[in-house]
């Protein structure tokens, strides 16, 4: 998660200090990834020093309100507008647990998956009770920009708490096989990342 561009977006609503960007961002993601408030602070010192915040000064109530300079404004253009594309691939903590595991004398792999697993449908049905109570509004178009955000955030984690069930599935699958030739596995498969789709000319030429 970017914190410094998630900041950028924001003041591109207009001037704001640290409690209420942090508040902002915290509704419009459904409260999903806490802020924490050093590093909203942290983060403006940070964007100020590279000229893409301006500090407007103490507002009498102790809040000290920062600007988008027009450096700021581009750069919160640009990352609209760009793929996120990680530069190197996430570390996933299940799948390196799952990569020793397979490699490690002793550990209970079926048990670990089937561990795991469990924990992983507990966290797909909150995440789908969750967008049933919050997110009416946004799918009737009738509710503030605020709900559609915070449904999309929620949708995004049902479906790779889906991925993650289906993968888990796999890998549970080659442990068991691997077992049934009397051999264990080098590693598991690896865990999927997001894929880029196609240009629109290559679906259509398919």
């Amino acid at each position: 998660m970017s914190v410094k561009h998630s900041l950028l977006a924001l003041l591109t609503q207009g001037p704001r200090y640290g409690y209420q960007l942090r508040a902002a961002f915290e509704e419009c993601t459904g409260s999903t990834w806490p802020l924490n408030i050093g590093q909203v602070y942290t983060t403006l010192d940070r964007l100020e020093r590279d000229g893409l915040v301006e500090d407007l000064g103490d507002d009498g109530a102790g809040h000290r309100h920062y600007a988008l300079t027009a450096s700021g404004r581009a750069e919160a253009a640009d990352w609209f507008v760009q793929p996120s594309r990680p530069q190197n691939p996430p570390r996933n903590e299940l799948a390196i647990k799952l990569a020793l595991a397979v490699t490690t004398p002793g550990v209970d792999v079926e048990r670990l998956i089937q561990a795991q697993r469990s924990a992983t449908v507990r966290a797909l049905q909150d995440y789908t009770r969750a967008k049933r109570t919050a997110g009416g509004g946004a799918e009737t178009g009738s509710g503030p920009d605020t709900d559609l955000a915070g449904l999309l955030v929620l949708e995004s984690l049902i479906f790779t708490a889906e991925a993650e069930i289906r993968w888990l599935d796999h890998c549970e699958a080659a442990v068991l096989r691997a077992a049934r030739f009397g051999r264990r596995p080098a590693a598991v498969p690896p865990h999927p990342q997001p894929s880029t789709p196609a240009p629109s000319s290559q679906r259509r030429s398919r």
